[in-house]
């Protein structure tokens, strides 16, 4: 941990002198790092979902060893209205925060089309803050021309989390190995959920929707929305098309309990027993652990989903051009991506490192609410086996028609091949096409 910085003495010897400092602090205008004569700075981070940096008690701690520091967050748990916010505010120049939070899906996008909007981490004295990760974390967030648009925090390795309680209930086993083995493909996991479906109480399905296992799936592959040469084969691609086909069985099955991901039903389903498993990367722990809260802990447990691979999701720290404390942003973002912090977090919350240096350190790590599921383990697995992917600059946008869609088959009736073609209009309509 760097030494916090001293306060500024709040008296000073003569008039001359509080001329003096007032001046400089005018005068350093949209790149000002304080925000009084004292040195006082108040930083603020806006992020999506739950990055588990205030819940595990890292602002708490930086805070104690930078007292001049006061750390301020908001978030938005719906990772697209999020995204749609920050574009309005890049757009306008205004009402960006210190430090903004970027999930993988966007940075292709931010480091081809944005990089003018973003610090370049090289020029605020940490260009380095990804040599220690994961190969290619790094280089996704790094411009043709050697700009570090964004330092970065977890990756997404995927597993099955599921309802021991609704399992004995339904007369299914609930030993994480033997599950494991059930549901080593998607098929095994489709053919235990209808063997769940035949016993479960009614109102309890086998998982949360379809755009969830839409995405685990698709998230399994190298190549997805675009090709390693940036052209866009969404349309053709077999990864969505077998992902769309899984997913759309599963509602056909009844397998599905119709819950849009992020919205207040789905948050409240993770007490109420509205489903029985969700995929489930590695920072989806802590949301679980905050919307089903400590009544839930032990009817939880974690094991190796199908294929034993995947990655979904993973987020960067970034500061845009104009925030007000470049400075002290960067020195928060390498304090909160560095090894130490990158353990905590997932000791804590389970949000996966991507440092490598972290992973080395986390792998006999359990979680005790998930029944003293092997965490460590089970995602360091599935970390290891995952090819590094192709980002494309509109994956977030085609990623989120595909599952706008399968809401439909799931909400209104829609034909699958009727939400297809909506899916591949509505990326169009996005890119102005």
């Amino acid at each position: 941990m760097r030494p916090f910085r001293a306060r500024r003495t709040a008296a000073l010897g003569t008039a001359a002198l509080a001329a003096t400092m007032l001046l400089t602090a005018c005068s350093s205008g949209g790149t000002a790092s304080k925000d009084a004569a004292d040195g006082k700075v108040t930083l603020t981070i806006d992020l999506f979902g739950t990055f588990g940096f205030k819940e595990t008690g890292l602002y708490d701690e930086y805070m104690k060893a930078h007292p001049n520091i006061t750390i301020k967050q908001s978030d938005t748990q719906d990772e697209a209205q999020y995204w749609q916010a920050l574009q309005t505010k890049l757009a306008g120049g205004g009402g960006v925060a210190d430090i903004q939070g970027l999930e993988v899906g966007r940075v292709a996008s931010v480091v081809q089309k944005q990089a003018d909007k973003f610090t370049d981490l090289k020029t605020v004295g940490i260009g380095d803050v990804n040599d220690g990760l994961v190969g290619w974390k790094g280089a996704a967030i790094k411009t043709a021309d050697g700009k570090v648009l964004g330092a970065g925090t977890d990756v997404g390795p995927e597993a099955i989390c599921y309802r021991t309680d609704l399992f004995k209930a339904a007369g299914l086993p609930t030993d994480r190995t033997e599950l494991a083995a059930k549901w080593s493909t998607w098929q095994g996991y489709l053919e235990l959920g209808k063997q769940y479906a035949a016993k479960a109480q009614p109102g309890n399905a086998w998982t949360d929707s379809a755009a969830g296992m839409f995405t685990a799936e698709v998230g399994q592959q190298k190549v997805r929305y675009s090709d390693e040469g940036g052209k866009p084969v969404y349309e053709t691609s077999p990864a969505v098309k077998t992902a769309w086909e899984d997913s759309t069985k599963l509602v056909a099955d009844g397998l599905s309990a119709k819950l849009p991901q992020w919205t207040p039903e789905w948050n409240k389903a993770f007490s109420t027993g509205k489903f029985a498993t969700l995929s489930c990367p590695a920072w989806m722990i802590g949301y679980i652990k905050g919307q089903a809260g400590d009544a839930s802990a032990g009817k939880w447990d974690i094991a190796a989903g199908p294929g034993k691979t995947g990655n979904w999701g993973g987020s960067y720290l970034a500061i845009p051009r104009t925030a007000k404390h470049p400075k002290e942003a960067a020195e928060l973002i390498k304090w909160l991506t560095a090894k130490e912090q990158q353990v905590k977090l997932f000791t804590k919350q389970g949000s996966f490192p991507s440092s490598t240096a972290a992973q080395a350190e986390i792998k006999s790590v359990q979680d005790p609410y998930f029944n003293n599921a092997p965490i460590g383990q089970i995602f360091s697995e599935s970390a290891a086996a995952m090819p590094a992917q192709v980002l494309g600059t509109d994956d977030g946008v085609i990623g989120k028609a595909f599952t706008d869609a399968l809401g439909e088959v799931e909400r209104t009736n829609t034909a699958p091949a009727t939400a297809w073609q909506h899916a591949l209009d509505n990326v169009k309509k996005a890119n102005g096409n």
